[in-house]
């Protein structure tokens, strides 16, 4: 049996679609209109200043580790900014950050880091 040229193409690809795997012709399909589910990821922590001294305490409730760490920045012009050690908020745990400036504190902030 013989294909005329315009039907020769059609067939090619046909073939190839069907030659495919599922999981790989899957792939291929339109998205359905959904955004994406979100990234389930990052400590919630709640922040107290007393006078020149700071404590975090930060919870992860989600699978990944976060790595947390806490900023601070001091009031005066003569006191050092301080950024402290990273601690690792593995899942389900608490872990509880502190640092101090030696007399007032202007600004406090955590960063957060997904570790793999």
């Amino acid at each position: 049996m013989r294909l005329s040229r315009s039907l020769a193409p059609a067939a090619a690809a046909l073939a190839l679609v069907l030659a495919l795997p599922y999981d790989a012709a899957s792939h291929a399909r339109v998205p359905s209109g959904h955004p994406p589910a979100p990234q389930l990821f990052g400590a919630s922590c709640r922040t107290t200043v007393q006078g020149s001294r700071v404590v975090a305490y930060c919870h992860n409730p989600y699978v990944a580790t976060d790595r947390v760490q806490l900023h601070i920045e001091c009031a005066e012009w003569w006191d050092i900014d301080t950024d402290g050690a990273p601690a690792d908020a593995g899942p389900a745990s608490t872990v509880r950050l502190s640092g101090r400036c030696w007399k007032d504190v202007r600004a406090v902030w955590i960063s957060h880091l997904e570790v793999s």
